[in-house]
């Protein structure tokens, strides 16, 4: 079983339709012991950014000081755009530009857009890596880092240059320096990051990016430019953007002088050191000003709502775990078919555990009194990370995971990794079903690991995911593949392995069990003993092999067609206990019926020509080989793929054993090592009774196997039965195109279903190995000293 097993991980690992050639990844499964449990998926869970969507971030729009700016503005925004709230990039940069005289109004939202421009050319961890071509490729933790940077390097603040302890911006023509006293770095705790610098003009600034719910509590009061920022960030994240929201505050030098000592005081301390900077960073970040907001574009990847829409008709229970805002999520969950327009919306959005349970109480029984009624209506469950925090405690849990599981898809927005693993952890702990959990970062390690199946996916965010999975794929659309067909082939193929071993074995060892009561139980066998070691060392050894490598019940094509074939696995029906027993009782009959006929067509002995008795070796090495072709036949019989291999397996290895075993029989008691064969050669394989026996039993023992297997097909066909049958004859397929109705569908029922609600997407990934590292590392950087790549140390 485990060289099948290993083998089966290797036709993952060299199938070209899992193969990305783009970043030339091949699929890894770096474990086979967990091959059949990829055909018996019930839930997936799965990170976003990265899983989803590409983790190829574009700086697409960003509100600042109330006016929202885009490279173009939409035309349903036009009208707004003339109002001043809406302006395209070339505005912005006609607005920065120092020419002619300007009212105060302008002065102001000049100096805004500069301290923007400058927060995000400066408050960052970004390497600059200057090309021969002399273009700046910028090397981030965090693919937001890069397009941030990027970004303002678009509206004319470049930054270029990287030293320990300043950085050097490209602002009008002129390069400036900003000097880096600080950087409070990110942390999904903190979820902000802020950089503490002295601009050029002398004065100490703290430049802060985070969460909207993080740096809207850290504000001064009388902000001038809340609301329109908030209608902006819910505009971007209805359009499904990344956003962050980005203030700053001038620091005295005094105020500076004390907190620097408190910073430096927590940097040093040894136990606790992560914790000690988070609360001396508190102290600094406040009173802060409100500049605006970034958004950022993460597209899907190529495949995603088919492969998703796929895997719910294959029975699978999709959950998005995502550090995003509410209305991103949904709005990814919308665009990749996790969710439709025609689900009924379950929206958990409290501030206390008992208006959470409250909630999910009074929503479970509605759920179950429409169910009692008849009605079956899809719903999907969208639940952040404060609501998720009380329904993850142990009196709500129960009620949160039951109204879940009656969910056809649930997005849990704002969530920690830690609350990502729980989540996996409670359904796992309460429920049978097999749990798969996917994501790329190392903020989905502990979720990779909570699940029965990790899978890892190689992409911009590093291989820490990869790594610490089962199994490492490129793009999330093969996790298609992977499930519906090489998870189906496998628990199919392991499932018949299993079953026809035991079968196979069980047939041989019970005649020597029937003949115990001919022998008076005197312990004499009825085979020679080196034979029955051959028996499933060489003569039967293939077919299992075979069955379990190559075995397909229906093709790759059928499989991706009909995605209901998966229910097969999650229903267990090929390795119930009823198979199970069933497999068993048909070895005990044909071991009686292989037995009894060989008695009674041996009764008394047959009589040769030479007037001498055949003798017990000649009976027993007949029964021997009825038994061997009688466990090849009801191979034969249940391979549902034939292929060259088969054919060697199967017929090659009764061929082999006619073979081999007379020259045994011949060579071995010459070197004594089976005496009990001398001489049977001529007498055994010259008898034409010999042969009839061989015919004649196995197709006896078989004959009920055959008209059961036509019966069952017939009169009693399961779901891959009939699919076999459309594959056989090539019938094609009439049903309805479901795509083109659910199109016409949203065209009449175009339905809003978004509910303003704050929340935010992670600026960058946090190092999970240890903390506040970005900060040495920048400090080790010297990138005007050469053009070449940065060295390091």
């Amino acid at each position: 079983m485990e060289v099948v097993k290993f083998q089966q991980a290797q036709l993952i690992n060299f199938d070209l339709d899992m193969y990305y050639e783009k970043t030339d990844t091949p699929a890894l499964c770096r474990t086979s012991s967990l091959v059949e449990e990829l055909g018996q998926i019930e839930y997936i869970f799965s990170d976003k950014t990265g899983t989803l969507t590409c983790n190829e971030m574009e700086f697409k729009m960003c509100s600042i000081g109330g006016i929202a700016y885009a490279e173009v503005v939409d035309e349903s925004k036009q009208e707004e755009s003339h109002g001043g709230s809406w302006q395209t990039f070339k505005e912005l940069q006609q607005t920065l530009s120092p020419e002619g005289m300007v009212s105060r109004e302008e002065a102001v939202q000049r100096e805004v857009l500069r301290e923007f421009l400058s927060l995000l050319a400066v408050c960052h961890t970004v390497i600059p890596e200057v090309q021969e071509d002399g273009r700046v490729v910028y090397q981030a933790s965090s693919p937001d880092e890069a397009a941030l940077v990027a970004g303002a390097e678009t509206l004319g603040y470049r930054f270029h240059t990287r030293k320990p302890k300043s950085v050097f911006v490209e602002i009008d023509g002129s390069t400036k320096e900003f000097e880096i006293l600080n950087v409070c770095e990110f942390n999904s705790t903190r979820k902000r990051m802020s950089t503490v610098v002295r601009s050029p003009d002398g004065k100490i600034k703290l430049y802060c990016k985070g969460a909207d719910t993080v740096i809207f509590e850290r504000l001064s009061p009388n902000q001038p430019y809340t609301d329109a920022t908030l209608v902006h960030l819910e505009d971007y994240a209805t359009e499904g953007l990344r956003t962050l929201c980005i203030a700053s505050r001038e620091i005295s030098e005094a105020e500076y002088k004390e907190w620097s000592a408190i910073y430096d005081k927590a940097a040093q301390t040894i136990n606790g050191r992560g914790e000690a900077l988070d609360q001396a960073a508190e102290l600094i970040e406040k009173n802060m000003f409100l500049l605006g907001a970034t958004a950022i574009e993460d597209k899907l990847q190529d495949g995603v709502p088919d492969a998703i829409h796929t895997l719910q008709m294959a029975g699978i229970k999709v959950w998005v775990l995502t550090g995003d805002r509410q209305e991103t999520a949904i709005n990814i969950g919308m665009s990749c078919r996790l969710i439709s327009e025609s689900m009924n919306l379950v929206i958990v959005n409290e501030e206390s555990a008992q208006a959470t349970e409250e909630l999910l109480t009074k929503r479970l029984a509605a759920i179950k009194s429409q169910r009692n009624t008849g009605e079956q209506e899809d719903i999907a469950l969208i639940i952040d990370g404060k609501s998720l925090t009380f329904a993850l405690e142990k009196s709500i849990s129960k009620t949160f995971l039951e109204i879940a599981i009656l969910c056809k898809a649930v997005i849990c927005c704002r969530v920690s990794p830690l609350q990502k693993a729980l989540v996996v952890k409670l359904v796992k702990k309460n429920s049978e079903a097999i749990t798969l959990a996917i994501g790329d970062g190392a903020n989905d390690v502990s979720m990779i690991q909570a699940a029965h199946v990790g899978i890892g996916i190689s992409g911009v965010e590093g291989l820490q995911a990869a790594r610490s999975a089962d199994v490492a794929i490129s793009q999330f659309r093969y996790l298609k593949k992977l499930l519906l067909v090489h998870g189906a082939w496998s628990y199919q193929r392991l499932s018949k392995l299993i079953l026809y071993s035991f079968y196979k074995n069980i047939v041989l060892y019970m005649t020597q069990f029937w003949y115990s009561f001919s022998n008076n139980f005197s312990g004499q066998i009825a085979n020679e003993s080196w034979t029955l070691s051959f028996y499933n060392v060489l003569f039967t050894v293939l077919p299992p092999l075979v069955i379990g490598i190559f075995d397909q019940f229906v093709s790759a094509r059928m499989l991706d067609r009909y995605p209901q074939l998966y229910m097969l696995g999650q229903r267990n029906t090929f390795f119930t206990k009823t198979a199970f027993w069933m497999w068993i009782i048909n070895a005990l009959y044909h071991s009686i019926i292989l037995y009894g006929f060989s008695i009674i067509l041996f009764w008394g002995d047959l009589k040769q020509s030479d007037g001498l008795d055949s003798g017990h070796w000649f009976w027993g090495t007949t029964l021997y080989l009825v038994v061997l072709l009688t466990v090849l036949g009801k191979a034969a019989l249940v391979s549902d793929l034939w292929t060259k291999y088969t054919v060697a397996a199967i017929p090659g290895s009764f061929i082999f054993t006619m073979i081999f075993l007379p020259l045994y029989c011949w060579i071995a008691p010459m070197v004594r090592i089976s005496p009990e064969y001398e001489g049977l050669v001529p007498r055994l394989w010259g008898n034409s009774v010999f042969y009839l026996t061989l015919l004649l039993l196995p197709c006896i023992a078989l004959i009920r196997d055959f008209f059961w297997k036509y019966w069952r097909r017939t009169y009693r066909p399961l779901s891959y039965h009939i699919a076999q049958e459309l594959q056989k004859y090539n019938i094609p397929d009439y049903r309805p195109r479901q795509e083109q109705f659910q199109k016409a569908i949203k065209k009449v029922r175009a339905v809003q279903r978004m509910r303003r609600n704050r929340g935010f997407a992670f600026s960058q990934t946090e190092d999970m190995s240890g903390r506040q590292d970005q900060a040495k590392l920048i400090r080790a950087y010297d990138t005007s000293q050469s053009h070449q790549k940065p060295s390091g140390l």
